[in-house]
């Protein structure tokens, strides 16, 4: 799966039209989880590709690891990098329930 986040008023969020989400922010810990993602592609702030799947794919830069639920979201560790990020009830928009794992990949969008 794919979304292209990008940064609005300090805020890392994306849109999603398919799913109905506008402006659907990263909260609690997923900024700085993002901003490692991001540190290698110039002006990831206007925009940036995010590939994330539950099944490891050639390339990915992270494994995220399922912790537990709270306020009907979930907590993410990525233990290589010792932080951890909530995800909101959006994640059900791409998954029927919250995957014990998550492996991601941020890149540059090509125009």
């Amino acid at each position: 799966m794919v979304i292209f986040p990008y940064r609005h008023q300090g805020t890392w969020m994306f849109d999603d039209e398919r799913v109905g989400l506008v402006q659907e922010p990263f909260v609690e810990g997923m900024p700085e989880i993002i901003d490692l993602f991001v540190q290698n592609i110039p002006n990831a702030e206007k925009g940036f590709k995010l590939l994330f799947s539950a099944k490891p794919f050639p390339n990915h830069q992270a494994k995220l690891v399922w912790d537990r639920e709270e306020d009907e979201g979930n907590w993410y560790r990525w233990d290589e990098q010792g932080l951890e990020g909530w995800l909101c009830p959006a994640l059900y928009h791409y998954f029927s329930k919250a995957p014990s794992e998550l492996y991601c990949k941020a890149e540059v969008i090509e125009l």
